[in-house]
């Protein structure tokens, strides 16, 4: 009698289209198991306690820094990005696990309210509870730092994890769950699936308490729509158009050279990737020549040869196309590169100028090595422009005295001012956008307490000769009441 065989995809390495591994498509079923074998261990883990929990992850965090030349060669592989660049990776993604695990027991503890003068005689209190199994949908563009964002702190608040990454990427997830799992004190702690959208799909359903996804726009309207049925709350890190604004007094070497890099590293797969300049008009030229000197030093190219590596996402190349061409039929110009410059599966950079603001190219996320620099008459200008966009991720601020004052009206999540990512790589502060770009934050204090439920304990320290809540209140502690509130002018809390 012949055995089923178990459906299966591979992964590629998409600079070559080797196959890089091959992994199992779990079904919906097995994605409900799974899930409750999780619930079945968050109770033991939750028990574990914080000082329990941060030795297993930090003991996890060791074991990622030993092995980084293994799992940053893996990254290589399935992304096609440089090895260096998956080092750093990896390095930033132990940064946020460690900070996690060190942080918790301080941001989770009991905190004490004040009662008010009504109810002075009570004890308030919010205690922090994880809330039990989380699941987490993860990217390709970053395979191990997105992801450890959430499933680190995850962990660290209490909960069990279930992890499904990317298809391209999947060889990473399978990597995390076999090392933590080294250290992990009992089974079904932090547990990858693998598989298509319908495993993705399976999770959103399957009842988890949380789940935490990193994607397009649009799939996380999808996911957020499935998770609805169940009323299971999401974090949403979706995608985004961030704006570069260059003021007349920026250091235009170094706003070139990061703004530069934002938008190619990664073959500008990057959610928080440089994708427009508003420049002053004054220094705009200035900008746009050393914008394209640099260029003409950077080439896409294989793991080894290239500054970066190829689309890692086939269907890719043909949005980055559609918008370059876009910005040329709007009215934009080439400075450097253009439609030539798309090369499957490599795209070289692009420069684009004066691009329209109603272009598919100025509105969308291309999420590609192109960069399009339009001048502004003032910064006011480049303020409203930059907020005009239906994203609100990132953004990043070129000036030396005018930095505050210009990050303080943009309508975004985050923003670097005089240096680029930097957000990311600060443990301490959250991670997140607006508008289009997503809602929830991961990192830092909230990203730990995204993860937990508030629980509101008050309690009755020495009872009071009037009765305000029972039917036996009577007309004088009602008189009493008001009498209060209007002397307080309603300020009894």
């Amino acid at each position: 009698m012949a055995t089923k065989r178990t459906p299966s995809f591979d992964s590629h390495n998409p600079a070559t289209g080797e196959v890089v591994g091959t992994y199992p498509i779990v079904s919906g079923k097995q994605v409900v198991e799974i899930v409750s074998h999780a619930r079945e261990a968050s109770h033991q883990w939750e028990k574990l306690g914080f000082n329990g929990r941060k030795k297993v992850l930090l003991a996890w965090s060791s074991l990622i820094i030993r092995r980084i030349d293994q799992i940053a060669a893996l990254i290589s592989l399935e992304t096609g990005k440089p090895l260096s660049d998956a080092k750093l990776e990896v390095s930033i993604a132990v940064s946020h696990l460690g900070w996690a695990a060190r942080h918790a027991e301080e941001i989770m503890r009991t905190s004490y309210r004040a009662p008010g003068l009504l109810m002075a005689n009570m004890s308030a209190t919010v205690q922090r509870s994880p809330l039990g199994v989380v699941g987490v949908i993860g990217p390709w563009n970053y395979p191990i730092f997105t992801p450890v964002g959430s499933i680190s702190y995850a962990l660290a608040a209490g909960n069990t994890v279930v992890f499904k990454p990317s298809e391209f990427t999947a060889g990473v997830g399978v990597w995390l769950e076999e090392t933590f799992n080294e250290v992990a004190p009992f089974a079904d702690i932090f547990t990858t699936i693998t598989g298509l959208g319908e495993t993705g799909g399976a999770l959103c359903t399957s009842g988890v308490d949380k789940l935490s996804f990193t994607g397009s726009t649009r799939t996380a309207k999808l996911v957020a729509a499935q998770c609805a049925a169940t009323m299971t709350p999401v974090v949403l890190e979706c995608g985004g158009k961030d704006p570069v604004i260059v003021a007349a007094d920026a250091n235009l070497a170094r706003a070139v050279d990061a703004t530069m890099w934002s938008a190619m590293a990664n073959a500008g797969q990057s959610c928080i990737g440089a994708e427009r300049v508003y420049a002053d008009e004054k220094v705009a030229d200035k900008f746009i020549e050393l914008a394209v000197e640099l260029a003409q030093t950077i080439h896409a190219g294989a793991p080894g040869d290239g500054n970066y590596g190829p689309a890692t996402m086939p269907s890719q190349i043909k949005v980055i196309q559609s918008h370059i061409k876009s910005a040329i039929k709007d009215g934009g110009t080439c400075a450097y590169g253009g439609s030539a410059s798309v090369q499957p599966p490599f795209v070289q950079p692009v420069i684009l100028l004066d691009v329209p603001e109603n272009s598919a190219a100025m509105r969308e996320e291309t999420f590609g090595p192109i960069i399009i620099i339009n001048r502004v008459k003032n910064m006011q200008e480049a303020i409203e422009l930059a907020n005009a966009s239906t994203y609100g991720l990132g953004a990043n601020v070129w000036s030396k005295h005018q930095g505050k004052r210009i990050a303080g009206k943009l309508a975004c999540g985050m923003v670097a001012i005089n240096s680029t990512f930097s957000f990311a790589a600060i443990a301490s502060v959250p991670f997140g956008g607006v508008k289009d770009s997503g809602y929830g934050r991961v990192h830092g204090p909230e990203g730990l307490l995204e993860y937990t439920y508030a629980r509101t304990v008050v309690r009755t320290r020495f009872n009071l000769p009037i009765k305000f809540l029972s039917f036996k209140r009577r007309p004088k502690d009602d008189t009493l009441v008001i009498t209060l509130t209007k002397w307080l002018k309603g300020r009894l809390g």
